[in-house]
């Protein structure tokens, strides 16, 4: 399953007055593609500064410590503002826990929808525009030296090819921009005119003038292009004459009739033109472009299937012949540049291991091996392969970590040797510092040495688990994923998002939320909105740049309980229909049980448990788990809810065991020692407890959790037994 995210042993911190409070304390998981990952725990457990991290809006006190997130070939803890601009809001959403602190009380729904759409247009077709040249340059290089072999004249056909590509390719974008916007206006029309006749059945039409004369400009705008009104185009056009004699002025009683005739008609074309079939634009662009004829006068299910064939037989079926072939062939270059870079990764591993590390040597070896796997990334590899494109910019990073240390670690010392000094003196004199002692070191260097040759280990087993022949690419269907990627780039460069434009969207993105009334609601302000309708409102502002993950933080906590389930199905269905990745944090185990793929359990800045759906509900492993459950509400039982003991340890003094260990009336004598690992229980699931060690005691899962797992299991039917 392809990862969309990776984070890998995340460490933020934050600077208090009290000192420094560890957030989060190196946690790792992964999203998959059209997953729902859920992330659970009490408050102050870390679940909302991980979301944070991802999208890069830490507060300004934190510290990241170490770490990574990985995502599209970037490693997002340490990309620049300038780069994050173009991920967070269009690739990376985050729908907040009160939708009131997302909306701006004094600016109307509709603008705040548009708004983000008009700012980042743009800086999107900017950034679609060098994908979509810098791609299709690569990919016409590859397709050249594979195919042509030296003959020129071959060579310029392939040349050509893709300059048609090209050329059609952004043909099919502009027609599909004109269908938009006559579409657009298809749908204005219709409700116009539907008010119209409205208020002059109600005889209450006012301001007749200015709303004839739209309602003409409207369907002029809409007979302008023959996809949305086809063979009925001279009758649209014809009829808009019509309405324009009546329109000079204000309509007499007895033109009424003639007037709703003829408006009553155009709704009618119009209309129906709504419910037809889309046109394959794509096909359509290059039958347009080379065929020298005009379109055939077919239904629309009909003429897609035609286009669908001659593009197919002109050109495409070559075109991804060449496209296979020319894959292959940079696979193969790029392979034996992976060779390359393997040895120099083997060969430049002692520089890191000597006792104590020469900086300059250091760091010329890392600009090498950093050229080196730079040069030997296949760049028309669609799925980026994240642990290559990360790797220079890791390692300089963690040089950095150990050479600063270095420095830090003298001054360190000097700090801690003078506050020594002053806690010895008041100790002598009997008196009990409140404050403890700095450590003597800032860096430990030791642990930085080992991460930089964990990093270069790390991408020496990647390239040779690449290059070991296993894995067997399918350079057809990577054919389809590369022409789908210029589809979408083309789509970005010439997209331009207009005003219009950016409020069809936004009507459309309400109704797919499920408000209602979209063109009235639109000219609202929020506080003419319900709690639950103000969410989707945030809901429908998320997912209006279609982003690849959709971050949930406590989505549902403010609403009540019949509304939290509306929104939960809504984010059901929109990621089923989108295929989102969406990462959902919330307190309420119960929240996530029939959504939520996998779910991690966090508590005091660590994942305790992590599995599957049924992993964690039907099998719960750590105790922290089962509390929750014994604390989740259920209707079918009377017993008391058991609240969780105690609180939360005061993370400025991390405990050195298992920070759970003082709530846990199953903790062992060696969780106030240590901490523990996490151990594997399947292949899918895995908790943080020293109860599945193998010389733990035997500890059965209360009998009110047992007993409320085969309550769930008879409710959830014979796929859990």
């Amino acid at each position: 399953m392809e990862k969309k995210l990776s984070v890998s042993n995340l460490v933020v911190s934050f600077r208090t007055p009290a000192g420094k409070v560890q957030a989060v304390r190196n946690i790792s998981f992964d999203l998959h593609k059209g997953e729902t990952l859920a992330i659970v725990g009490e408050s102050g457990s870390g679940k909302s500064v991980t979301s944070k991290a991802i999208l890069g809006i830490l507060a300004g006190n934190s510290i990241v410590e170490g770490g990574s997130i990985i995502y599209d070939g970037m490693d997002l803890l340490k990309v620049s503002e300038d780069d994050f601009y173009h991920i967070r809001g269009d690739k990376i959403a985050m729908i907040f826990q009160d939708p009131l602190s997302s909306l701006n009380p004094i600016m109307r729904i509709g603008k705040q929808l548009t708004e983000a759409m008009l700012l980042k247009g743009k800086a999107r077709q900017k950034a679609s525009r060098e994908a979509f040249n810098s791609t299709l340059a690569l990919f016409q290089k590859a397709m050249v030296e594979s195919s042509a072999k030296g003959d020129e004249t071959k060579a310029e056909e392939l040349r050509t090819m893709c300059r048609n590509f090209d050329k059609f390719e952004f043909k099919h974008i502009a027609l599909e921009q004109e269908y938009m916007s006559a579409h657009e206006a298809a749908v204005e029309v219709v409700a116009a005119i539907e008010d119209a006749l409205f208020h002059i059945d109600k005889n209450a039409f006012e301001d007749e003038k200015y709303n004839l004369n739209e309602i003409i400009r409207l369907t002029k705008q809409v007979g302008n292009d023959y996809v949305v009104c086809g063979r009925e185009l001279e009758e649209v056009n014809r009829l808009a004459g019509e309405l324009g004699k009546v329109s000079g002025g204000e309509i007499k009683k007895k033109e009424y009739p003639e007037t709703i005739r003829i408006l009553t008609r155009i709704k009618d074309i119009v209309a129906g033109s709504l419910k037809k079939a889309e046109p394959d634009f794509f096909n359509m662009g290059y039958y347009i472009t080379f065929s020298g004829e005009s379109l055939p006068d077919l239904p629309v299910p009909e003429l897609n299937a035609f286009l669908r064939k001659y593009t197919e037989e002109h050109f495409m079926a070559k075109f991804r012949r060449y496209a296979a072939e020319a894959l292959a062939y940079s696979d193969e270059g790029h392979k034996a540049l992976k060779r390359k870079a393997l040895e120099m990764l083997i060969e430049k591993r002692k520089v890191f291991q000597e006792e104590h590390l020469d900086k300059e040597a250091c760091f010329q070896a890392a600009r090498a091996l950093t050229q080196a796997v730079e040069e030997s990334i296949d760049k028309l590899e669609i799925v980026k392969d994240s642990v290559a494109y990360t790797f220079g910019v890791c390692l300089k990073s963690d040089l950095q970590i150990y050479f600063g240390g270095i420095g830090k670690n003298k001054k360190a010392a000097l700090v801690h040797e003078k506050q020594q000094k002053k806690y010895d003196r008041l100790v002598k004199r009997g008196k009990q510092p409140s404050w403890k002692v700095p450590p003597s070191t800032a860096v430990d260097l030791e642990l930085a040495k080992e991460t930089i040759l964990a990093r270069i280990d790390r991408m020496t087993d990647h390239y040779k688990e690449l290059l070991d022949g296993s894995r067997k690419r399918d350079y057809d269907r990577e054919t389809r994923d590369l022409i789908t990627f210029f589809k979408e780039n083309a789509s970005g460069v010439v997209l331009k998002v207009t005003k219009t434009m950016a409020r069809y969207k936004a009507l459309k993105l309400m109704e797919e939320v499920g408000i209602a009334d979209t063109r009235k609601r639109y000219r609202q302000y929020p506080f003419e909105f319900s709690g639950g309708m103000r969410q989707r409102i945030v809901i429908a502002i998320a997912l209006a740049a279609d982003p690849d993950i959709l971050i949930c933080d406590e989505p549902t906590t403010a609403l009540d309980v019949t509304i939290q389930a509306q929104i939960l199905e809504l984010i059901n269905d929109l990621k089923a229909k989108r295929n989102l990745s969406i990462i959902f944090i919330t307190h309420d185990l119960g929240v996530v049980a029939n959504m939520a793929d996998r779910i991690a359990v966090m508590y005091a800045g660590k994942i305790v448990e992590m599995g599957t759906s049924e992993d964690v509900f039907y099998s719960p492993a750590h105790p922290y788990t089962w509390a929750l459950l014994s604390a989740m509400p259920d209707v079918e039982t009377n017993e008391r809810l058991e609240a969780i003991p105690g609180t939360p340890p005061n993370m400025v003094y991390p405990p050195v065991g298992d920070a759970f260990a003082d709530r846990n009336k199953y903790a062992l004598k060696i969780d106030f020692e240590m901490q523990p690992p996490m151990f594997q229980i399947s292949e899918t699931h895995q908790a943080a407890t020293w109860l599945l060690h193998p010389d733990a005691p035997k500890v059965e899962i209360p009998k009110a959790i047992t007993d409320r797992i085969a309550r769930m299991k008879a409710k959830g039917g014979a796929s859990h037994e």
